[in-house]
């Protein structure tokens, strides 16, 4: 009894001591105000940031967009600065407005990490040996250099081929002034169709029925098993008690009969 006592007791004593830490570590994470004269005083370097990573960014992208993320940074950068660490403001809101942006621009990075990664590696290895065999390299020089296979190779060149993102409610470039309509009025859906199309669709599918209707009753049965069931030849022919050959041929005559009258009455 006394061993579970003091068993309890030095669980009690560990989770207080968790409880104080976590309120100690809450206290000194406090979420500092933004110093909005700092912000100010250092937007012209955030300017020029942003000036030379703009390369980087699509040209979809708009540039308001891109000096709110920069801004997100500075301000950021406001609240965490450490005078202690004996670094200056001007060189930690550098450091922060950048990498706020090269997070965006990940963000933004359709391709994963390591296929990324990847593909800058198989960029230099292709590079280094074009350099070494002063020539371009071929297909097969690339797969023994790098020890790939065909299929390997073909993977890593459609990685590294450049992609380009266009919003569909961006305007196409045409160069006429005016209202222009946004690509997603302009680019046609494969896959919506028009009442014609629906009423067509609704006829064949009327008109195959009644060619049906007038099939044998043993090949309409075969047809069901076959397309409704999901049933083999095979298993077909157990049900009919007949050979699997003579269901094929019931099978191919039905069909070949369901096309012949279905032509006939479409041309007329």
């Amino acid at each position: 009894m006394d061993s579970l006592k003091q068993k309890l007791s030095i669980a009690s004593s560990s989770i207080l001591k968790s409880i104080r830490a976590v309120e100690a570590y809450s206290l000194s994470k406090v979420v500092k105000k933004p110093n909005w004269e700092l912000v100010d005083s250092y937007l012209p370097l955030l300017k020029s940031i942003v000036g030379r990573m703009r390369i980087y960014f699509p040209t979809t992208v708009d540039i308001d967009d891109i000096y709110s993320v920069a801004l997100s940074g500075l301000i950021t950068s406001t609240q965490n600065y450490d005078e202690a660490k004996g670094t200056s403001f001007g060189s930690y809101a550098a450091l922060r407005i950048r990498g706020a942006l090269l997070d965006e621009l990940r963000r933004m990075d359709w391709m994963p990490r390591a296929d990324r990664s990847s593909t800058k590696k198989y960029r230099k290895a292709v590079e280094s040996l074009e350099q070494e065999l002063k020539r371009p390299v071929t297909d097969q020089d690339i797969c023994e250099h790098l020890s790939l296979s065909v299929a390997e190779n073909a993977h890593m060149k459609a990685l590294k081929r450049p992609m380009v993102c266009i919003p569909l409610d961006a305007a196409p470039n045409n160069g006429e002034d005016g209202d222009v309509a946004s690509l997603h009025e302009i680019i046609s859906d494969a896959t919506e169709q028009d009442g014609r199309d629906v009423t067509e669709s609704h006829e064949l599918i009327d008109l195959l029925h009644e060619q049906l209707n007038k099939l044998p009753a043993v090949a309409k049965k075969v047809l069901a098993l076959y397309y409704l069931e999901g049933l083999r030849l095979s298993e077909i022919a157990e049900v009919f008690d007949l050979t699997e050959s003579r269901i094929c041929q019931i099978h191919s005559e039905a069909i070949q009969k369901l096309r012949q009258n279905l032509k006939k009455v479409m041309v007329t």
